[in-house]
């Protein structure tokens, strides 16, 4: 990257001349002469901004991530124990109802482990660092090997509990798409063969086209909390998931599948006046209250970068999400704070400004832009911004802060706006691996400069 900053860069220029005019001044007279608009360049003062701007070096985004990484390796074991006398069980032909992964600080088989597991990916093949891409292949094949052991002792002992029925019988698109997008991103990486995830993939994919409740209409949908309701979080936790199978197979039906879901969403779900999705959607509600949850659209826009990384450039569909991602990153660049987060609810400037989010729309800007989808003069400072963000809520631990724990849905704002923040609530990692290593590509693939104290981006 080429980059050249200018933050103060005519300061002794401008101070050299103010000095050399001082001898038509007595020295005392101007010893005692305060700044003002004739003795001090008043636009190169420095702003008291709250988060840093500008100045964002590749080298201190990975420093981020060697953080987050360092925490997460540390804190999240691959091993099985016995639950009741905590020893190591390392033969998986020994396994039964009584062995459980060895507790750390997050599970290793959830919805946001999927997004954690695929931004390890992201990190490793930005930065080129093969601890990242370890991390995931380590846990993929354990999880795999794990289940395998399993299918083994669930025929001789049916019914008994075991650590992976998330992964053998799913019961909601949670459990689903976002771990079998990055199983299958890892299969497709070479970080896990064939044989071993598979079986694993196809029993998620299966799930989600022939179990899952949907509407009249094939829409995915939930019984709760109301009958025939729309998450709009429900797009990641299954889109994703059969846009990699159509990358994987070459069968278009799973495009298809994916696209229709994703338009069957959005005409119910997005507000094309404010350029944001409602969180959730009742059939037969009338008004129908909207409450524009950040990590939902968070979801909702990392669906649409996710459809479009997969989808074939001549896909009928493509044109459609590309103006759809367009749109929703205008409705949400214009209510960034001035902090560089995004509020709880992001109409509502009496929320909290929320983390996860926040890395969320700093991945998916910062992709968009290195794809070519978004303007880099118009999104750039809006990402950079917002991972400057980002990099004041990782403690020193490596920990994630700011990061709202799970939420339903919901129609009051009290419910949204006092939802908990917690390190451990699992949501915030893998957004925060993935935006850095976004932002990684960004400041090696874009040039930008402080210009008049401002950040500009070229084209």
């Amino acid at each position: 990257m080429k980059k050249k900053i200018f933050h103060h860069g005519h300061f002794p220029a401008v101070c050299a001349l103010l000095i050399g005019s001082a001898t038509l001044l007595p020295a005392k007279t101007f010893a005692q002469v305060k700044g003002n608009d004739v003795t001090t360049p008043l636009h190169l003062l420095k702003p008291a901004y709250v988060t840093p701007y500008g100045e964002t070096k590749p080298a201190d985004v990975k420093a981020v991530l060697d953080k987050v990484y360092n925490y997460l390796n540390a804190n999240t074991p691959a091993e099985l124990v016995d639950q009741t006398t905590n020893a190591a069980v390392t033969d998986l032909s020994k396994v039964n109802s009584n062995t459980i992964f060895k507790p750390g600080d997050f599970r290793l088989i959830s919805y946001e482990w999927g997004v954690t597991y695929t931004g390890m990916m992201e990190a490793g093949a930005a930065t080129g660092d093969t601890r990242y891409t370890d991390y995931t292949q380590k846990r993929i094949r354990f999880i795999a090997d794990v289940v395998e052991a399993y299918k083994k002792y669930l025929k001789l002992h049916p019914g008994a509990a075991s650590p992976v029925r998330p992964v053998l019988e799913p019961h909601a698109l949670d459990d689903d798409g976002s771990m079998c997008a990055a199983m299958i991103k890892a299969l497709r990486a070479g970080l896990v063969k064939p044989d071993e995830i598979r079986p694993i993939v196809d029993n998620y994919i299966n799930y989600i086209l022939t179990k899952e409740y949907r509407l009249a209409d094939g829409t995915l949908a939930r019984n709760r909390p109301q009958p025939n309701t729309l998450w709009l979080d429900d797009l990641y936790m299954s889109l994703p998931a059969l846009a990699q199978m159509g990358v994987l197979t070459g069968d278009r039906k799973y495009f298809d599948e994916a696209v229709k879901q994703y338009t069957q969403f959005s005409k119910r779900m997005f507000n094309n006046e404010r350029g944001l999705y409602m969180h959730g959607w009742v059939e037969g509600m009338n008004p129908h209250p909207q409450f524009h949850w950040a990590r939902a659209n968070g979801w909702a826009i990392l669906t649409k970068v996710e459809l479009l990384d997969a989808l074939p450039k001549d896909y009928p569909g493509r044109a459609m999400i590309l103006d759809m991602l367009q749109k929703h990153a205008a409705g949400l660049a214009q209510r960034q704070d001035a902090t560089g987060f995004w509020h709880q609810l992001l109409d509502r400037n009496d929320t909290y400004l929320e983390t996860s989010a926040t890395a969320i729309y700093a991945y998916c800007l910062a992709r968009a832009i290195n794809k070519g989808w978004l303007d880099a003069r118009a999104y750039g400072p809006a990402a950079l911004l917002a991972w400057n963000a980002v990099t004041t809520k990782v403690n020193d631990k490596g920990q994630v802060e700011g990061t709202c724990v799970g939420t339903d849905m919901a129609f009051d704002p009290a419910y949204y706006s006092y939802r908990p923040v917690n390190v451990y609530a699992a949501h915030g990692y893998g957004p925060v691996l993935m935006a850095g290593a976004e932002i990684y590509r960004l400041l090696q693939n874009h040039r930008y400069t402080i210009n008049g104290s401002t950040v500009q981006f070229s084209k």
